[in-house]
Parts: C-alpha cells; sequence; structure tokens
C-alpha cells in the first residue's frame, strides 16, 4: 500500500509540477497579448495586480485553483488517497479541453494553444501525464 500512495504521490507531483510550467507560459503569453492592446505592464507588482483584479487574466484562476488543490492534497497528513488524486486527474482532463466554440477558459485556452508553440508542446506533455488512472 504504501508504494502506491508513493506512486500517487509521485503522479501528483509530476502533474504539479508540469501545470506550473504551463501556468507559467500561459501567463507569460497573456501578458505579451495584454501589454499588445494596453502598453507595458511597469512592474511584477501591477502584473501581479492585474493576474488577480483584472478581467483579462481571470480565466486561468481555474486552472491556478486546480494547482492549489493538487498542493493540498499532496500535503494530507494521511498522503495521497487514490480516490483524490483520480479526482485530480479527471479535473484537469476536464480543464485542458480546449474548445474553439466554448467559452470561458476552454476558449482562451484554445486561441492561447493556437497562438503558441510553446503552450501547445506544454500542454500535449501535461496530457501525456493523465493518461489512466492512479490504482487503488
Amino acid at each position: 500500500m504504501g508504494d502506491r500512495m508513493s506512486d500517487s504521490r509521485g503522479r501528483l507531483l509530476a502533474l504539479h509540477s508540469a501545470l506550473l510550467g504551463l501556468h507559467k507560459k500561459l501567463l507569460d503569453s497573456e501578458r505579451a497579448e495584454y501589454e499588445a492592446v494596453h502598453g507595458r505592464i511597469p512592474s511584477p507588482g501591477a502584473f501581479l495586480q492585474l493576474v488577480i483584479h483584472d478581467e483579462w487574466f481571470t480565466w486561468l484562476q481555474a486552472m491556478s485553483g486546480l494547482i492549489v488543490r493538487i498542493d493540498l492534497v499532496g500535503d494530507a497528513k494521511g498522503g495521497v488517497v487514490a480516490a483524490d488524486a483520480n479526482g485530480i486527474l479527471e479535473q484537469t482532463r476536464e480543464l485542458l479541453r480546449p474548445d474553439e466554440n466554448g467559452q470561458g477558459f476552454a476558449k482562451r485556452y484554445f486561441d492561447a494553444l493556437e497562438r503558441d508553440p510553446q503552450i501547445a508542446a506544454s500542454h500535449a506533455a501535461t496530457l501525456e501525464l493523465l493518461r489512466g488512472d492512479i490504482a487503488s
């Protein structure tokens, strides 16, 4: 049972890392798009405030929340439960479904994938981590 828990934790850590990288690429891409429309963002602090409060960036909160959920499950005192890990895998699969005709995250994610090959490569690598469930 310990091996299964460590396998679950290891897989979640790998997913966490992949999502952090993807999130960073999305933030960088969105920043460039924002600056093309609104001009240069003057400081990292100003950028952080935009990410937190500006509608331009709110679609990324779904991914931020998922990353936090992985942190919480990974830090649980009882270890990672396969059912929790599988729930996160499914939630991630759902979130990372781009939709050209969709709304919210799905549409904005589709647009980002289309415009930035680095995001597309990171997306593909993250999907590899989502293959199959974690054995209970």
